[in-house]
């Protein structure tokens, strides 16, 4: 981008953006000398300046190309920008000084300038000029706009403005999906899509998680390595999933109330490289879970052995909650399941209770498997002896009997 001020005024104002040449490859087009087109093709190849001499249908490298247009800005990319002033008069100009300001559709940024706030005196033929950096954090169209302050042969303040359009595009498509696991873990999968026009790499995708939890990363292997190697590289339009594993934190955990209200888990952090290394970052907004309803009572099972054997009983814990604003008395009831291959040991119709608000119980309970193979725990039943209701709890859990 190159804009040049009309002769009206003592000085003239050029922009530029600042950014990186691309990797360019030879298209190769050629034919047989005998085809109809002869030798044009095979000529213009060895012409073209990104070809090597003798070597011109191999594709032997790749060159530098040096910036043709504004190009695309991505979004989390630090937008740079060279501003001169020159003077092309035969007589000194004083007082001037450069302003940038920023628009975009909600806000008017101020930019920094070396020479917005001490006016300087230019010479005949002499330059003012300042390197303008900013992080691009609004999507949709920003507005640069430059102002030239000076001292006018009157004696008078003389200014003129440029005003510089440009796009910034969202490079990155994050998809999220929660998952809450009975044991109060949360599990966030994240999809990560590049939809910019060229390749890039990924190189932190971390996720920030919220006072309420705690947050581990289940993209590492045993020895701290990435599971997807040491560069997370994605072309265009291609994508990568993360996974993490958030755990409440003790005090919220203890409390149902404060568990049902955990609803914000954290943001993702994700910073990425693209072309010959810009760094890009995009922190996304607070992400949010659908916290599960768990009614008057919840019920979990603790202690429970993921592989037991055949024809041995086994014992857990089930824990039952009162998720109500009520005190309950409950009776626990073991119920037979036709061709069940888990057998339940033990004293059906147990009264418990009173259990107050927010407190819990533990009972022990155990069971026979006859069969081998994975089978899920059902046949548990709790008895509100208030209401008259009656609670069937199934697929809590499962174990696997060999």
């Amino acid at each position: 981008m190159d804009v040049k001020e009309v002769v009206e005024h003592l000085v003239a104002l050029k922009v530029m953006r600042l950014t990186k040449p691309a990797l360019i490859s030879p298209k190769i087009v050629t034919c047989d000398s005998k085809d109809l087109p002869g030798n044009i093709l095979n000529n213009f190849l060895k012409d073209d300046a990104t070809s090597v001499t003798q070597m011109e249908t191999l594709a032997a490298g790749q060159f530098l190309l040096l910036p043709q247009s504004f190009g695309n800005i991505y979004l989390g990319e630090t937008f740079s920008c060279y501003v001169c002033v020159h003077n092309e008069t035969n007589q000194p100009v004083q007082s001037v000084s450069i302003k940038a300001d920023l628009q975009t559709n909600s806000q008017r940024i101020v930019l920094t300038t070396q020479q917005s706030q001490n006016p300087t005196m230019l010479d005949v033929d002499e330059t003012l000029s300042d390197v303008i950096h900013h992080e691009v954090k609004d999507l949709g169209t920003h507005i640069l706009v430059c102002e030239v302050t000076y001292m006018s042969n009157y004696s008078t303040l003389a200014s003129f403005r440029k005003f510089f359009k440009f796009e910034v595009m969202k490079p990155l498509d994050v998809k999220t999906k929660f998952y809450n696991a009975e044991s109060d873990d949360v599990y966030l999968e994240a999809q990560v899509q590049n939809i910019t026009t060229g390749a890039i790499i990924l190189e932190q995708v971390s996720l920030e998680s919220s006072h309420q939890f705690n947050v581990k990363s289940l993209n590492e292997i045993e020895d701290g390595k990435s599971v997807f190697g040491e560069v997370t590289l994605l072309q265009s339009q291609e994508s990568c999933q993360y996974l993490y594993c958030l755990s409440p934190k003790e005090h919220i955990s203890k409390e149902i109330k404060l568990l049902a209200a955990a609803k914000n888990i954290g943001k993702l952090d994700i910073v990425w490289r693209s072309n010959l290394g810009e760094k890009g970052r995009l922190q996304t907004s607070q992400l949010q879970r659908k916290t599960p309803e768990y009614g008057d009572i919840r019920v979990t099972f603790e202690n429970l052995p993921s592989k037991v054997p055949v024809d041995e009983p086994f014992g857990f814990t089930c824990k039952i909650v009162n998720a109500s604003d009520r005190t309950l008395d409950l009776i626990l009831k073991l119920r037979s399941i036709q061709d069940a291959s888990l057998l339940w040991c033990g004293i059906s119709n147990k009264k418990l209770g009173p259990i107050e608000p927010g407190n819990n119980i533990c009972v022990n309970l155990t069971a026979l498997p006859i069969n081998t193979g994975l089978y899920s725990l059902n046949g548990v039943s709790l008895v509100d002896l208030f209401l008259k209701r009656t609670y069937d709890y199934d697929d809590l859990a499962s174990v696997f009997v060999c």
